[in-house]
């Protein structure tokens, strides 16, 4: 899709979902844009062009992760969000950075194989249509007749045969139709047998590149059971069997490594986490040490997989962090230079939350409006209700702590809980005027001590 998105248009997309941050969205798009840009270039200069790693500085809850997050969705790349302060130094029990990778890896695998599957769909759907026709009509075994009856066996094996062929074409249509979904039917499966083996490790399993459970499953041979099953139930088990076959696994492998190691997009939430440098001494996680060990990842390493070596050198980091204590120049000067992009984003206005409530696709007032008229109640929101509630989440923003865009989902939580409660008996209609608001949350929000705990 972004081939044909310009970083206007890009932005133009992200506007749907987020409010304000513009410098944010532009550094964003300027980078996705420059990826497609690196791909149309002579492959000698293809691999000089680094990507442009970007730093988001501002407070939580104005829109970090879901600008990182649409635009992933957007490039319809490999995406994963993790947080720097999971990981620890090598030497230390905990997770390993390499993991982030391993894990986009895998990711970029299931997406891979979606799309195939999304691909051959008509063509398993066929054969699955074949084999539940098979178990509806099984082949009756033929027995040996004397050569002095074979010429009357032939012709009466013709017309079983035709006749066959005939109730096979009923069964057919009546399946297409829906009309055998409940039928049982007897299907053989693989008996899921995994040995009784636990291995426990505090390092966590998923560091490990060998697969216990596949290792063991090729010792022991595979067994299969028969088990009675609805039609349905067959057309989900024979659906995922067939996909399976039709699906080559080597190519799925190959386009997901190169979609991981050409589009990857790693979201480094809470960097200002690991910032700052200990003077302690003794054996201790250092924050440092993690910043040293996540630095060859920005860089540009390999990293082993279970479906090989995975280059690190074009995948684009974007990371985020508050920034409260620490400031970006206590990260080390290494890993400083390789974020030559920051962008600071702006704590959120009073503006702010009511374009937050109503204008995005995902707007609050939209979910909230969706979800009760799942029981048949049509709630509305007046402008001065909007007013009041954005007005509401500003003050308690600048008394308390400032979570910005967070904090609505609290205010919306609170202020529709009775209707919520009394949904299934309650009124049809309710109108949320400025005053309703007032009389739910006023209190709340002028007494802090009470605010500190409900909003």
């Amino acid at each position: 899709m972004t081939d044909t998105l310009s970083p206007k248009e890009i932005v133009k997309e992200l506007d749907k979902y987020i409010i304000s941050q513009d410098e944010a969205k532009k550094s964003v798009a300027i980078a996705l844009r420059n990826r497609w840009r690196r791909q149309k270039l002579p492959p000698e200069l293809r691999d000089e062009v680094a990507p442009k790693n970007i730093i988001m500085i501002g407070p939580t809850g104005v829109g970090k992760t879901e600008i990182a997050r649409r635009l992933a969705r957007l490039a319809q790349a490999p995406f994963i969000k993790v947080e720097a302060s999971k990981y620890t130094e090598v030497g230390y029990v905990g997770r390993d950075v390499e993991s982030m990778v391993r894990d986009l890896t895998d990711l970029a695998i299931n997406m891979i194989k979606s799309e195939k599957a999304g691909e051959i769909e008509n063509k398993a759907e066929e054969l699955v249509e074949e084999r539940i026709l098979d178990l509806l009509l099984p082949l009756a075994s033929t027995p040996v007749s004397p050569r002095s009856e074979e010429l009357e066996k032939v012709v009466s094996r013709g017309e079983e045969e035709a006749q066959r062929e005939r109730t096979r074409e009923k069964l057919r249509k009546q399946l297409r139709e829906g009309k055998l979904e409940k039928r049982l039917v007897e299907l053989e499966v693989r008996d899921r047998f995994i040995p009784m083996v636990e291995i426990f490790s505090s390092s966590g399993m998923e560091e490990m590149d060998i697969n216990i459970h596949e290792m063991f499953g090729k010792m022991f041979p595979q067994r299969m059971k028969k088990r009675k099953v609805s039609v349905g139930e067959a057309r989900r088990i024979l659906g995922q069997e067939e996909t399976q076959k039709l699906i080559n696994m080597d190519e799925v492998v190959r386009e997901a490594i190169s979609r991981v190691e050409n589009s990857g997009i790693i979201f480094l939430d809470e960097l200002d986490k690991i910032a700052g440098r200990e003077q302690g001494r003794g054996p201790d996680v250092s924050r440092e040490g993690v910043q040293r060990d996540i630095l060859p990842m920005i860089e540009g390493t390999n990293v082993a997989t279970k479906y090989g070596m995975v280059k690190t050198d074009h995948i684009l980091f974007i990371a985020a962090g508050a920034f409260h204590i620490s400031k970006p120049s206590d990260l080390i000067p290494e890993l400083q230079g390789r974020f030559p992009i920051r962008v600071e984003l702006q704590s959120l206005s009073r503006d702010d939350f009511k374009k937050i409530l109503t204008q995005p696709r995902n707007a609050l007032i939209k979910q909230y409006t969706a979800l009760l008229e799942t029981e048949g109640i049509r709630i509305k929101f007046t402008a001065d209700a909007i007013n009041e509630i954005a007005s509401i989440a500003s003050i308690v923003n600048s008394q308390m702590e400032n979570i910005g865009a967070r904090r609505l989902y609290t205010i919306m939580e609170k202020l529709v809980e009775d209707i919520s409660f009394n949904a299934p008996d309650g009124p049809r209609k309710v109108t949320i005027g400025a005053k309703y608001v007032k009389n739910r949350l006023s209190r709340i929000s002028k007494d802090q001590d009470l605010s500190k705990y409900v909003l």
